[in-house]
């Protein structure tokens, strides 16, 4: 299946090539997880701190299971630091 993988801020480095405004459509297997994605593409899961697929937030507890569907959008924010 495709989904569109969207990697923020420093997180973006992880991305592969051909990827254009922090975006890029990837083949996913139907039975991956959002802690599978962020594995095959060596993303830090403790650097992935806000996590939605669609537009809605997924806690640490809901990435482990199968749940993507063709056409998702996942998207990725690492931690904010500052004040």
């Amino acid at each position: 299946m495709q989904i569109q993988f969207k990697l923020y801020a420093s997180l973006g480095e992880y991305l592969p090539a051909g990827a254009f405004q922090n975006a890029i459509d990837i083949d996913v297997d139907t039975n991956v997880s959002l802690n599978g994605l962020m594995d095959l593409y060596s993303v830090p899961r403790e650097l992935a701190h806000l996590v939605l697929v669609n537009g809605v937030f997924q806690c640490d507890a809901d990435r482990n299971q199968p749940m993507l569907k063709d056409g998702d959008v996942v998207a990725i924010w690492p931690p904010v630091a500052g004040g």
